[in-house]
């Protein structure tokens, strides 16, 4: 699932505040990038009308892995490719195709906004899992925003109802492997250099899914679709580097929020392409895991401000 990594908190802004036009530029960046992956999931839902979802995610992958090289070599030479953490860096790119799998694969049965609804739910996931797995501290308003926004993802999914479809579940379970990539990210993040973890993070699915290939290779039918295939991964690659970009023209307490972007421009998107219009109760639940998100990253910033004063 490609949405946007939780960015690391810098305890709010500093004595020295980037100037308003550098936010602004921030804000520009985070909206491209939620662009790029909306953009790139309708890519995938259009291609999986004619396309195993496995050969989708290993063009994701593979695309990536590509546009990082050509972006990469020049500057940094083969030095990128070398890690100190071998099975974590490994471990995350299995947890990353995993995640880009099931949410393509859940695109073939769920609208384009739904998904992105319950994609949301990967920042909460990450707040859950950070105490255990982090040592972070969970404060009881923490746990009751975390159940709102589980309740949220209740509303879009309304198991038992007629409009329920397994394919929900996948990207709840497409979410949660986004949030243990992203956890593993934070374990490697001052032993490996950004361009490092970038690079593996698509290692799996470019590389190990060429043992299944020629079982599900299907040579695209035109230049269209091979448009499409050679989108999926310079989009996401697009979509992390802007991420990048953007958290270094402002901070990130001011900026993630921002990041939501990419569910209206999944709304937008799908509505367009795909005639897709969500439904009341999916605005409503995409609502309350939007604030529920909000809320998590607005204590996580003031708990650092408090350390600090």
């Amino acid at each position: 699932m490609d949405t946007p990594p939780t960015a690391p908190h810098h305890g709010g802004v500093s004595q020295h505040s980037p100037p308003p036009q550098r936010i602004l530029l921030g804000i520009l960046f985070i909206c491209m990038a939620g662009g790029c992956f909306a953009f790139m999931l309708a890519a995938a839902k259009a291609l999986g009308a004619t396309y195993s979802s496995f050969q989708i995610s290993w063009a994701r992958a593979f695309g990536h892995i590509v546009f990082l090289l050509i972006a990469f070599l020049p500057k940094y030479g083969l030095g990128v490719m070398k890690t100190r953490r071998p099975v974590v860096q490994l471990t995350r790119s299995a947890l990353l195709f995993t995640s880009n799998l099931l949410s393509f694969l859940a695109l073939n049965f769920i609208p384009l906004a739904k998904q992105s609804s319950i994609s949301q739910t990967a920042p909460l996931i990450v707040t859950m899992l950070a105490g255990p797995m982090l040592g972070e501290r969970t404060t009881l308003p923490r746990v009751l925003a975390l159940l709102c926004g589980f309740t949220g993802v209740l509303l879009v999914i309304r198991p038992g109802s007629a409009v329920f479809h397994w394919a929900s579940v996948a990207v709840v379970v497409s979410a949660a492997a986004y949030a243990l990539y992203q956890i593993l990210t934070r374990r490697v993040a001052g032993l490996e250099s950004p361009e490092t973890s970038a690079l593996y993070s698509s290692v799996v699915g470019a590389f190990g899914m060429l043992l299944v290939m020629p079982f599900v290779w299907i040579t695209p039918a035109n230049l269209t679709d091979l448009a499409l295939f050679c989108a999926l991964g310079v989009l996401g690659a697009l979509g992390h580097y802007c991420i990048a970009i953007a958290f270094g023209f402002g901070p990130a307490n001011i900026l993630s929020p921002f990041q939501y972007f990419q569910l209206l421009a999944s709304v937008a998107v799908g509505f367009v392409l795909f005639g897709e219009a969500p439904d009341l109760f999916t605005w409503l639940g995409a609502a309350v895991i939007v604030g529920s998100g909000l809320y998590l990253g607005w204590t996580q910033t003031r708990g650092k401000k408090a350390g600090q004063a």
